[in-house]
């Protein structure tokens, strides 16, 4: 009701995706209670945007400065999908990664998304 606000969670290659999803989980209550710090709200480097819980497939994010990227994340649902030649129902999701190329160079921010599709199509070795 008081506007978009993003939480940071720092040190985020060092975390575990559990340690993670605890730490956005008890700064996203924080922020709907209004009761986030200024540092935990500024000096992030990069955000993730979802309107995919709202249904909304695709989109582009707008970077939050000074931040130098941003990943859209679109709703995944059923799509036919091409396996080993054959068709089949697969679920897709699309994702747009927005970047400040000031800051990020556009090979980068590919070799990112390439990371990032791998993990997300096999997201057991994000346990690893």
């Amino acid at each position: 009701p008081k506007g978009l606000i993003t939480p940071i969670i720092r040190g985020a290659d060092r975390k575990s995706l559990a340690e993670i999803a605890t730490e956005m989980k008890d700064l996203a209550g924080k922020a709907r209670e209004g009761k986030l710090q200024p540092h935990e709200y500024q000096g992030g480097t990069a955000s993730i945007s979802n309107l995919g819980m709202f249904g909304i497939k695709q989109f582009d994010a707008v970077i939050n400065p000074p931040q130098g990227a941003i990943l859209a994340v679109g709703a995944g649902e059923p799509r036919p999908v091409v396996v080993d030649g054959a068709l089949a129902v697969g679920t897709v999701m699309t994702c747009t990664l927005s970047v400040d190329h000031r800051v990020v160079d556009g090979a980068v921010g590919a070799a990112f998304m390439q990371v990032f599709k791998g993990l997300i199509e096999e997201p057991l070795k994000m346990l690893l």
